[in-house]
């Protein structure tokens, strides 16, 4: 690609960032049409079956499977009072853990894949309390009561850890009045950087952005020490070998034409301090970083410390965030 090819990462960028919002957003919600529409001609195939098989052989009962029937749990007993304590159907319980929807927690269950203290359960609507040992393909399922998302325009000078036994500030200390509720940050922007960081304690939303399979697209504006000269800025484009492997640019650019010592660098590696390393190694002093995009998140209008909460609808796109180039068999790793 031509340098001729990027232009501002500024003003002329905010055209590019809405239309790929756009974009990402029709193209999440095709996505889940056709995920929907896929489940309901599953399902009607399904009892097509069912009633073909029982009109075969009305006299006799079916066949055993391997699935062990549904087990009845015992409610929790107070002198001659049975009570259930906080019962809920067990597919809203698998959607409050953020396993999925209440809606895909239906098939789910009907496909054995959901045990309710040893025993597996094949109905929906079971009525289960958090006291119960509930588990999902083997992993045991912990709810999580009140799901919190925060954009953090994230200064210099602090940490993104959850604390430090050196004492030095953490991101936590800035959104220690936004909620009760135990959060963290989602990746990792080093000290000296700042811009948009993810806070939540959403653990499956953390876990598939964290995942390389996602390619989260990350861009961020570097201030150097010098201009960059045009061999440097083809060099980051076509790759540039570090000591953990090679790494390029999925685009870049001179934020201002008469600066060019101001650069506009996208890029989706959650290698550590990656940018900073490409210029580095370029013989650069990276003189301030900051980040402007984090997936489909910007820092438009909240100011340098300051936070707010996502709305429902940048939660949904970015649990779709290139749902299509993930192979549903890789395992998470935060």
């Amino acid at each position: 690609m031509k340098p001729s090819d990027y232009q501002k990462f500024t003003k002329k960028k905010n055209s590019v960032v809405k239309e790929e919002f756009r974009q990402s957003k029709k193209k999440a919600k095709k996505e889940r049409a056709e995920a929907i529409n896929k489940r309901f001609e599953e399902k009607r195939r399904l009892k097509e079956e069912a009633a073909n098989l029982r009109s075969q052989i009305p006299n006799q009962k079916f066949p055993k499977t391997g699935l062990q029937p549904a087990a009845t749990i015992q409610p929790q007993t107070k002198g001659n009072k049975q009570e259930i304590v906080n019962a809920m159907p067990l597919n809203k319980f698998l959607a409050h853990c953020g396993v999925c929807s209440r809606r895909e927690a239906v098939d789910v269950i009907k496909e054995g894949k959901v045990k309710v203290n040893n025993a597996i359960i094949t109905e929906p609507a079971f009525k289960v309390s958090e006291k119960d040992d509930i588990s999902f393909n083997g992993k045991k399922l912990f709810i999580t009561k009140n799901l919190v998302y925060i954009l953090l325009n994230k200064p210099k000078d602090y940490i993104t850890t959850t604390d430090d036994p050196q004492g030095r500030k953490t991101v936590l200390q800035l959104t220690k009045n936004a909620t009760t509720e135990r959060i963290y940050p989602v990746g990792r922007l080093d000290r000296n950087t700042s811009g948009v960081l993810l806070l939540t304690n959403d653990g499956e939303l953390t876990q598939k952005l964290s995942h390389p399979s996602y390619e989260v697209k990350k861009v961020y504006e570097a201030k150097l020490d010098k201009p960059l000269t045009k061999t440097d800025f083809e060099k980051i484009l076509s790759g540039v070998k570090l000591e953990d492997g090679l790494i390029k640019a999925d685009s870049l650019g001179y934020v201002d034409a008469r600066d060019k010592s101001v650069i506009g660098i996208e890029i989706h590696s959650g290698r550590n301090r990656i940018v900073r390393r490409i210029f580095e190694h370029l013989h650069y002093d990276v003189k301030g970083l900051d980040r402007v995009m984090y997936g489909t998140l910007t820092k438009k209008n909240v100011e340098r410390g300051k936070w707010r909460f996502l709305s429902e609808k940048e939660v949904r796109l970015l649990k779709y965030l290139n749902k299509s180039k993930v192979n549903p068999n890789d395992k998470a790793a935060g």
